[in-house]
């Protein structure tokens, strides 16, 4: 998996590629850590380009989740489609995040 971290409309974004799995959780980690220190009042996870993400990226998000809200942040996930929606779903994410 790839990540990048940038600026969006006041907001910062992680954005993500590929798989998003046990295997990206060090760099997923380390993009946490930099949202949570930006000025930044919401922070939106770009899904748009994820193909795939599992039960340990689930556990990621909440991490994040948890991160954020210490901060006194928000976080939005955005572009998720297709069978990632579907997990996210599933998961009943809409009742802990804002899924645009």
């Amino acid at each position: 998996m790839q990540t990048t971290v940038t600026n969006r409309d006041g907001a910062v974004a992680i954005i993500l590629q590929g798989r998003f799995d046990f295997n990206a959780h060090r760099e997923f980690r380390d993009a946490v850590e930099q949202v949570t220190k930006d000025a930044a009042r919401e922070i939106w996870v770009d899904l748009n380009q994820v193909d795939y993400l599992d039960s340990s990226a689930l556990g990621m998000l909440l991490m994040l989740r948890d991160k954020a809200k210490a901060a006194g942040k928000e976080v939005v996930l955005i572009g998720a489609r297709g069978a990632v929606k579907q997990v996210l779903d599933i998961a009943n994410f809409g009742k802990l995040f804002q899924i645009t």
